[in-house]
């Protein structure tokens, strides 16, 4: 049986989410795990996208191994940027612990867009590849602690 994953990605920047879902999904397949995706408009909707999820992965049987979350946050002229990176992750992360969930968390928190488009190229930091990666060792040390 193959492992599936989830992919949550934020569209809120598409240019950017296209390279963050791109190095991401050819992490997993170079393993070959299955995966979906769930798309959601921003950062702060990743969590909340989660947790409905597994809710109702649970109620139809089909539930996921691992999980890769996806999205950027560029700081602007508010502190909304704080929020939404701060109360994003946060939220993100009480969920993994809670659940004990294999996840990658590929969402970028940068000043500007120039940083983004760095971070989120796969030929260049592949932010999206390595939050797949870290889903993957998640996944495989589960594994290995449950022989």
């Amino acid at each position: 049986m193959t492992a599936r994953a989830l992919i949550i990605e934020s569209r809120f920047y598409d240019d950017i989410a296209d390279m963050l879902l791109a190095g991401a999904t050819a992490a997993l397949q170079k393993r070959r795990f299955a995966y979906e995706i769930i798309t959601v408009p921003g950062v702060l909707e990743i969590a909340p996208a989660l947790a409905i999820a597994m809710s109702s992965a649970r109620r139809k049987d089909m539930s996921y191994e691992l999980y890769v979350a996806l999205g950027c946050v560029i700081r602007g002229e508010t502190g909304h940027y704080d929020i939404v990176a701060g109360e994003g992750n946060r939220a993100l992360v009480d969920l993994v612990v809670a659940n004990r969930l294999a996840l990658g968390n590929g969402i970028l928190t940068v000043e500007n867009g120039e940083q983004a488009y760095v971070r989120a190229d796969p030929a260049r930091k592949n932010k999206g590849g390595d939050a797949a990666e870290a889903a993957i060792a998640l996944f495989d040390l589960r594994a290995q602690l449950n022989q």
